[in-house]
């Protein structure tokens, strides 16, 4: 960010454009032109404009930026979020988060029985004096009128005692259960013992349906094949270039459009915004920039209008355009973000709906679910936090979306049980993918993981790291995963 801000212009009425602060102008020009102008991004990196074509790791790499820019959440010490604002001094129309507390439920202990077995007693002799049913008394049983109700309901198998000594109880229950069991005492327990170390190979099982639900109309059970068969045709016409970085960009590196997508997943939570909302956002930025070449200064003005587009696309209750102005500290006038807007629906001809990553994790954590011993919460939030770390990696463009989805998937189920082999037939079968073309992905996101706790770009893992995605970025993962895991050959 430039060290010098100048303050918005007073007057709202003026249409005029404010020109772009230029590198190649004399002193004089650039004077007048950052005295009427704050510059939307600034200079947010350390790297002359000759080498700007150098490669920059997007996980390692921080930029020096000041308060009241897209990145100046970086700084280490101060407040993270510098643009995103407290919900009591935002405007009327912005939304406040409240949350409340679950209430513990107390749990009283359950009452223990203690039983021991005994000999059979003799046959209760009913006298014929008993109450008998008037219209059975052929069938009925008829109970001594000395017999108490609780005695009467004792099993003559056990006698129930209330005090004595538990560990002769115990001693005969355990020499009981061994004589009806035949188990040995001197049974070979090495034979039996798990080895949790020893990876397991991959399952042979039969594919089962998930399809089968038909009460459920959200599922959409008789539909639901042929929609993912087109959204996989889709995710193809619809995906960015994988190379318009090093092509087409001069301006913008991949560090700069990593901490644009940071700064979006907090824009995402202030709003309480869903996940296919930042998910689209990010479709449409890669699709306009591999086509458009844009500046540093307008790429945070392009991250706004393409969420204002997805947010109008999937939101209930989109934010309004000076709310959006408003989160970037008023970097950008109104008009501006509007006519970025019509930039880029213009360019990608109205065409909003594009197939992500998270269209095809709804589907493949249902398929990993259906047999899977792994709590369903602990899957579904892992695996969504590993896929929107993808998001902040310009290399795994290179993906197609489905890829990125059923990655994630692999790489919860490893997380969660490393000992586990995590692909299986019914996996292969509904993502269309084998183990084997999972490998450069999944390794891939593997690293992503594991420097997630000391990169500079922490958004995303301070999101899942609250309790109600059930602290998942916190979960431990091995430093590495078998080479056995991706071969075909165990299939």
């Amino acid at each position: 960010m430039s060290s010098s801000l100048a303050s918005r212009r007073s007057s709202s009425s003026s249409a005029a454009k404010r020109p772009a602060a230029g590198e190649g102008g004399g002193k004089a020009a650039a004077g007048a032109a950052a005295a009427k102008k704050r510059v939307a991004l600034g200079n947010i990196t350390n790297v002359a404009a000759a080498a700007n074509n150098a490669k920059f790791n997007s996980a390692t790499w921080a930029a020096p930026v000041k308060k009241g820019s897209l990145a100046s959440g970086r700084n280490v010490g101060t407040n993270r979020v510098s643009a995103v604002k407290s919900a009591s001094t935002k405007p009327a129309s912005a939304i406040s988060r409240h949350e409340s507390a679950p209430q513990k439920e107390s749990v009283l202990p359950p009452k223990v029985l203690r039983i021991v077995p005994t000999a059979a007693p003799a046959p209760v002799t009913v006298p014929c004096s008993s109450f008998v049913s008037p219209m059975h008394s052929g069938d009925s049983v008829s109970v001594d009128e000395t017999m108490s109700t609780c005695d009467s309901m004792k099993s003559p198998d056990f006698e129930y005692i209330d005090n004595g000594d538990s560990s002769s109880v115990l001693g005969s229950l355990q020499r009981r259960a061994n004589e009806n069991l035949r188990i040995s005492e001197d049974r070979d327990v090495e034979e039996t013992k798990w080895k949790k170390d020893a990876p397991s190979p991959m399952e042979i099982d039969q594919i089962c349906d998930v399809d089968n639900n038909y009460e459920d109309p959200q599922l959409c059970a008789t539909l639901a094949s042929d929609i993912y068969m087109h959204l996989r045709e889709a995710e193809t016409r619809k995906h960015p270039s994988t190379d318009f970085m090093e092509t087409l960009q001069k301006d913008v590196n991949p560090s700069m459009r990593a901490i644009l997508i940071d700064w979006l997943v907090e824009v995402a939570e202030e709003y309480r915004l869903v996940p296919d909302t930042l998910y689209l956002t990010v479709n449409y930025i890669d699709r306009y920039l591999s086509g458009n070449e844009i500046n540093r200064q307008r790429l945070q003005l392009l991250g706004v209008a393409c969420m204002l587009i997805a947010a109008k696309y999937k939101e209930i209750c989109a934010p309004q355009v000076e709310e959006f102005c408003y989160i970037t500290d008023n970097t950008y006038f109104r008009d501006e973000v509007l006519e970025m807007e019509a930039s880029v629906l213009n360019y990608l001809k109205f065409e909003m709906t594009a197939p992500t990553a998270k269209c095809f994790l709804r589907r493949f954590v249902r398929v990993a679910q259906v047999s899977d011993e792994d709590p369903a919460l602990h899957l579904e939030f892992l695996a969504n936090y590993v896929a929107e770390l993808s998001l902040l990696e310009y290399n795994l463009l290179s993906y197609p979306p489905s890829l990125v989805a059923a990655s994630a998937i692999f790489l919860a189920k490893f997380i969660l049980q490393p000992a586990k082999h995590p692909w299986n037939s019914t996996l292969a079968h509904y993502t269309q993918y084998k183990s084997s073309e999972l490998s450069d992905c999944v390794k891939a996101l593997h690293r992503l993981f594991c420097v997630g706790p000391g990169s500079n770009l922490p958004a995303i893992r301070e999101k899942y790291t609250q309790h109600k995605y059930k602290f998942v970025a916190k979960k431990p993962c091995p430093p590495s995963i078998p080479t056995e895991f991706f071969r075909d050959s165990t299939c």
